[in-house]
């Protein structure tokens, strides 16, 4: 049937794809097989991963976690339409403190480090425009006052080249959460962030075994894929 309405489409240059992709439905199978009832959902931007894992059919609760406070109006608004969806505004770290982050053109790549040339020349919109001050909190400083033990937890990382930071701020909290996804890059476009190899490692040393990647930022011109998602969890 897709084959047969591509072929009346295609002269206006639109293609159909099948919806959802196949990442987002081996990401649905893995939350569905490992019970998932809570996403912790760090770096949230205005709501994007909030709102497509409600697409795909999950049932839980997400809370999420975004310190830019134009950004985070936004995510406020999206998590505002569903009762089992909240929002706090406030990053998330290896200690307590207050920070300067830099903030991109496109918001989604600002980040608490330099942004490197590489990953400007790659995606021209991710220039930073601004400086904000932020608070940072740390995922055990807040776990046991959003989580209760009868939830079965997936902690979803994506803070631009902040990741290990993250982890390092969790080190309590990991010992209670079930899986991960977080956002890994192939070459270095934050300085000095822990690139995918090692932090596949690192997540192993804590117990967590990868089960699924997903695409992410790739170099249009190379077609050089750039960063992944990578899903773990506990055996």
């Amino acid at each position: 049937m897709i084959n047969i309405i591509r072929k009346f489409i295609n002269p206006f240059k639109i293609d159909l794809k099948k919806y959802p992709s196949i990442d987002l439905r081996r990401r649905k199978k893995l939350l569905d097989h490992h019970g998932i009832t809570k996403i912790l959902d760090v770096g949230a931007n205005s709501g994007q991963y909030g709102l497509e894992t409600i697409k795909i059919g999950f049932k839980g609760i997400i809370i999420s976690f975004e310190p830019i406070k134009s950004v985070f109006e936004k995510l406020r608004i999206n998590s505002n339409k569903y009762h089992f969806w909240e929002a706090h505004n406030f990053g998330l770290g290896d200690k307590c403190e207050e920070a300067l982050i830099n903030v991109s053109e496109n918001t989604f790549s600002s980040s608490l480090l330099e942004i490197m040339p590489n990953h400007i020349k790659n995606a021209p919109e991710s220039k930073i425009i601004n400086k904000e001050q932020i608070s940072v909190k740390t995922i055990d400083d807040i776990f046991d006052k959003i989580v209760d033990d009868k939830e079965t937890v997936l902690l979803k990382i994506d803070v631009q080249g902040y990741e290990k930071k993250v982890l390092e701020g969790a080190r309590e909290s990991l010992k209670k959460i079930k899986g991960i996804q977080i956002e890994m890059s192939i070459e270095e476009l934050y300085r000095d962030e822990m690139l995918y190899i090692d932090m596949i490692n690192f997540l192993k040393s804590l117990g967590f075994n990868l089960s699924s990647l997903e695409n992410g930022f790739y170099c249009e011109e190379r077609g050089k894929l750039l960063q992944v998602d990578g899903l773990f969890f506990r055996n």
